[in-house]
């Protein structure tokens, strides 16, 4: 059985860089659809430039998928413990990006209690040296008190 429910989004991502740290957080409405054995998350945001990017995020036992469209537009895999590869776009080129998954955690929410989405991965673009990141993703069905 399918359930859809629209959902508050709270992404943060924080990057690690030679020493610098860089933390984004998003907080959108967005949809979720889950069955049995998969989640998708879906929601949209607007970047610097105001341009739209959708997200459309696809959780299964052991992978995650990150698909977004729009102002950029890549499809990122994760595998805990495994190295992944993928063609980042956007508006000033395209660039090559290896990941290395080292954990995903997932909680789905229910009508009582939030859930949750966590990576812990590092990225490399065009061969440089890469970048530890974390992501986390806070998800609340609309009518879940908080």
């Amino acid at each position: 059985m399918t359930e859809k429910s629209k959902v508050n989004v709270k992404m943060t991502v924080e990057i690690h860089d030679r020493g610098n740290k860089m933390k984004t957080v998003i907080e959108e409405q967005g949809q979720l659809i889950e069955n049995e054995t998969t989640t998708i998350l879906k929601f949209s945001e607007k970047d610097e430039n105001n341009e739209t990017i959708d997200s459309f995020i696809t959780i299964t036992k052991d992978s995650v998928s990150v698909k977004r469209s729009g102002a950029i537009s890549m499809l990122q895999k994760f595998k805990q413990k495994q190295i992944t590869e993928n063609m980042y776009r956007h508006p000033f080129g395209t660039m090559h990006m290896e990941t290395k998954t080292d954990q995903i955690m997932y909680e789905k929410p229910t009508e009582r209690k939030q859930g949750k989405l966590f990576m812990s991965y590092t990225t490399s673009l065009d061969g440089e040296n890469p970048r530890r990141q974390r992501l986390t993703i806070v998800i609340t069905k609309a009518n879940t008190p908080v």
